[in-house]
């Protein structure tokens, strides 16, 4: 909360911890075993660390005329990576020794920096003598391991698979180009779709790295194995849904006056004002189902248009996505059947959505009161009970996923979900 940072407990919303501090936050991060809290304020180019165990414990990194635009952990939460102004050098803190590493040439990109899942490499993307190219550095010592040019025009964005085998790099959105690298820097496969059109939007590996899959803006999702990096499926989001074995869920008002008069008894008054507002519910639509469609703007920049939004599910059997085009319906894909599984039809766009990181129930929010929850067995959407208006703009899972915290611009709060016994 500005210059507060509130530590509470995720079970009961205690407080455990209030620290104060030297100037607005704008990102906050935990490190990996939870010791210590990251708190990022770019104005100032300054970072301040807090442990939970010693509250009396602090640290300050100044990056001084350096500036300072992005800031993140290291897997092993004792290192601190800062990216100064400009992009003109990474710099790497140690917390145990504090002595300092530097990484220079960084490229301004959208995904710049990738640690493999197991913390033991970090892949950088760089840009020298007006070329891309990517550094392999191993997270214990920052030694250079790797050091190739990469066979892009701007490259983008870099991501490692899961299993720290492969790395993928894409293109800027002017050339479809996803290439995949081994540890040792060489190129195993390139894949392009099409020329001389908007590229990629969107990447996503699926938990096992088996898949990739690419969304791009000719608002299609194509899916690489991980044999042969050929393409084995291709998803199309039309802006009609044809397929006989797919559900459509279409989310309606029901009129609350209507209900009202059903109830058994009068209700109360003093009922919170959310209660009473419009309330929805899932119809099943029948098929052929047309969905809400929006031309984008052609003549302003960034169109809304192609898949921007991509996840798999963690058991791997269903992945999730988003064409920007037709903003208030979320696609849930089979994986092991690749067939279209189920559509979801909002009323307002939709603003984000995530996984249960434990099993396959999707979460999605639309900017309203409500959060909605997809599971095979069928979609619910729930009221948030509040009495002021709660716009849900993101949500994000407990690892156990028993709760999930739904954020709007002003306030938070959590929603907590009964286990079901099996």
């Amino acid at each position: 909360i500005q210059y507060r940072l509130v530590v509470r407990d995720a079970s009961s919303l205690q407080i455990l911890q209030l620290y104060t501090c030297l100037d607005q936050i704008q990102s906050i991060e935990w490190s990996s075993d939870s010791l210590f809290i990251l708190c990022a304020m770019y104005k100032r180019g300054i970072v301040q660390v807090w442990s939970l165990e010693q509250p009396g414990w602090h640290c300050k990194i100044d990056e001084g005329s350096a500036g300072l635009v992005a800031s993140c952990w290291s897997p092993d939460g004792r290192h601190i990576l800062n990216t100064t102004e400009f992009h003109l050098r990474i710099t790497v803190w140690s917390l145990c020794t504090k002595s300092v590493s530097y990484i220079k040439y960084p490229k301004a990109c959208q995904q710049g920096i990738a640690f493999s899942r197991d913390g033991r490499y970090v892949a950088v993307a760089e840009r020298r003598d007006c070329r891309d190219c990517i550094s392999l550095f191993v997270c214990s010592d920052w030694q250079l391991l790797r050091h190739f040019d990469t066979e892009t025009q701007d490259l983008a964005g870099i991501e490692w698979a899961p299993n720290g085998c492969v790395l993928a790099a894409w293109d800027a959105c002017l050339e479809y180009k996803m290439l995949l690298y081994s540890l040792d820097g060489r190129l195993l496969a390139t894949y392009r779709a099409y020329e001389w059109s908007l590229g990629i939007k969107s990447v996503a590996w699926s938990p096992s790295s088996q898949f990739l899959a690419i969304g791009s803006y000719d608002e299609k999702v194509r899916i690489l194995n991980h044999v042969t990096w050929k393409k084995i499926a291709e998803f199309e989001h039309p802006a009609a849904v044809v397929s006989t074995k797919a559900v459509v869920y279409k989310e309606v008002e029901k009129c609350p006056a209507a209900e009202a008069q059903r109830l058994p008894f009068t209700p109360p008054r003093a009922l919170p004002s959310s209660l009473l507002s419009t309330h929805t519910k899932y119809d099943i639509s029948p098929v052929p189902a047309s969905l809400h469609c929006v031309k984008p703007a052609a003549d302003r920049a960034n169109p809304k248009v192609g898949v921007g939004m991509l996840a798999f599910s963690p058991d791997n059997c269903f992945l999730a996505s988003k064409n920007d085009n037709i903003p208030n319906a979320v696609w849930i894909w089979d994986i092991q059947k690749l067939k279209l599984f189920a559509v979801l039809e909002q009323l307002c766009p939709i603003q984000s959505f995530q996984w249960d990181p434990r099993q396959p129930r999707l979460a999605v929010c639309t900017g309203n009161s409500k959060v909605y929850l997809w599971s095979p067995a069928g979609c619910v959407a729930v009221q948030v009970p509040l009495e002021a208006d709660f716009q849900i703009v993101s949500l994000s899972w407990h690892p156990s996923g028993d709760s999930l915290v739904l954020l709007s611009k002003e306030n938070f709060c959590v929603c907590y979900l009964e286990r079901e016994e099996v």
